[in-house]
């Protein structure tokens, strides 16, 4: 059985998609399931075994004799407050911190693989983004509590001898995100923006850029997938990864995909946000060396073709 803490959000979701191709549905889905959202569509045409509360989870795999514990293969821990603008400090940790330590103690003393999800904003203001320390920083309580989380497993890595993987995604977009509202990729805003007025909004210049040209590493939502099933496969592996294409573009880019697409709209430049400006992260590059050196050799999707398969999704789909 194949735990998914998270799946019924946006990357969760996408990877038990991906294991249902793969003939996979013994999925155990780990949820907060206090309130029902929107994310919970994406389930709709999913096969799974069950999807159960987080705090349920966490109780009822401490106790071996629970029907669940015995059959756990491994854990994709992807479950998180991912909103970069959270005010409250303990809510993350709680959720992002002691949560994932918990499940990481469960799976190293029980030697169960485990894939979670880290995050590139654990490089703060930086431009140098390789996996090593002195990189590193935090613009928000949402990036400290993932670097917290980083710096805890290199702290224990050296006592753990199942597969531990860390991955950190880059700026990420793809189907089934559109329940994360404020927090969907600015492809998805693209989208319903050309739609509802025939133009797209981007920030002036900032940090040092021209308008429109803060440049972020975009990867379409696949990849990441496939970079999880890799590792999947690779049970000899660990480590912290980035995950993102290696390649930087300017959202200007991303908006005249959006206009390519509908053959129409223009791009209207507006002031930035000013209480926003301290925790923004103007530029992301992944440095991608670590990856290819344990042996992930795929390409990724380009910006354009992943902008186009997104946007038949939403168009087919919304």
């Amino acid at each position: 059985m194949i735990v998914v803490t998270g799946g019924a959000g946006f990357i969760g979701s996408n990877l038990i998609y991906s294991l249902n191709q793969k003939g996979l549905k013994d999925i155990l889905i780990v949820e907060e399931l206090d309130t029902y959202t929107k994310k919970f569509n994406n389930l709709k045409s999913l096969d799974y075994l069950d999807c159960i509360d987080k705090d349920s989870f966490l109780n009822q795999i401490k106790n071996k004799n629970n029907k669940y514990s015995n059959n756990i293969e491994c854990i994709f821990h992807l479950g998180a407050c991912s909103k970069t603008t959270e005010p409250d400090r303990d809510y993350i940790l709680s959720t992002n911190l002691y949560y994932s330590k918990d499940i990481l103690k469960y799976c190293s003393n029980n030697k169960i693989p485990l894939i979670y999800a880290s995050s590139a904003s654990v490089y703060g203001s930086g431009t140098k983004f390789y996996e090593n320390q002195e990189n590193e920083s935090y613009l928000n309580h949402y990036a400290e509590s993932k670097l917290m989380f980083d710096q805890y497993y290199r702290d224990n890595q050296s006592k753990i001898t199942s597969q531990v993987v860390g991955l950190r995604y880059f700026n990420v977009f793809g189907p089934r995100e559109h329940h994360k509202e404020g927090m969907s990729s600015v492809v998805y805003h693209f989208y319903n923006q050309i739609i509802a007025s025939k133009s797209i909004n981007l920030f002036k210049g900032s940090h040092g850029y021209k308008d429109g040209e803060q440049r972020r590493d975009f990867i379409f939502v696949d990849d990441t997938i496939n970079v999880k099933l890799w590792f999947l496969k690779n049970s000899n592996v660990s480590g912290i990864y980035n995950v993102g294409t290696g390649l930087s573009r300017a959202f200007n880019d991303i908006a005249n995909a959006v206009i390519k697409y509908f053959n129409y709209g223009k791009i209207n430049y507006i002031d930035f946000p000013d209480n926003l400006e301290s925790q923004y992260q103007a530029y992301t590059q992944a440095d991608m060396t670590n990856l290819k050196k344990v042996g992930y050799l795929d390409n990724f999707t380009t910006l354009e073709s992943g902008v186009e398969k997104y946007l038949d999704w939403l168009s087919n789909n919304l």
